[in-house]
């Protein structure tokens, strides 16, 4: 069986500047932290308390894991390095002070085109 190279840094592999790789289908995403419009269109104000963790959160994917296997195969994944998503919730990671979430690619909602 022959021997396969892994480099030391995501980088190269990716084209992130994050030094971080995912294995299997998760997917390193930064979360899109921009204040939306706080009154509507009809004067009516939103609080800030109504973004807090509820529904999709909209993110850019900086890194991708090579897939999941199903039956012995690997099933690649759907999502790429750059796509804009909405997903549902990830586990929060700080690196180099820059926040992320590590989410399963089933925790993907949808491309944002």
């Amino acid at each position: 069986m022959a021997k396969k190279k892994i480099s030391k840094s995501a980088s190269k592999e990716t084209g992130s500047k994050v030094s971080v790789r995912p294995l299997g289908d998760k997917v390193l995403v930064r979360e899109d932290l921009r204040q939306g419009e706080t009154k509507t269109a009809s004067g009516i104000i939103i609080p800030e308390s109504v973004d807090s963790d509820r529904g999709a959160k909209k993110g850019e994917v900086v890194a991708v894991g090579p897939g999941r296997f199903d039956d012995g195969k690997l099933v690649p994944m759907h999502v790429k390095i750059g796509d804009k998503v909405l997903f549902q919730w990830g586990d929060k990671l700080t690196i180099d002070g820059v926040e992320y979430e590590m989410v399963a690619e089933s925790s993907i909602l949808a491309v944002i085109k």
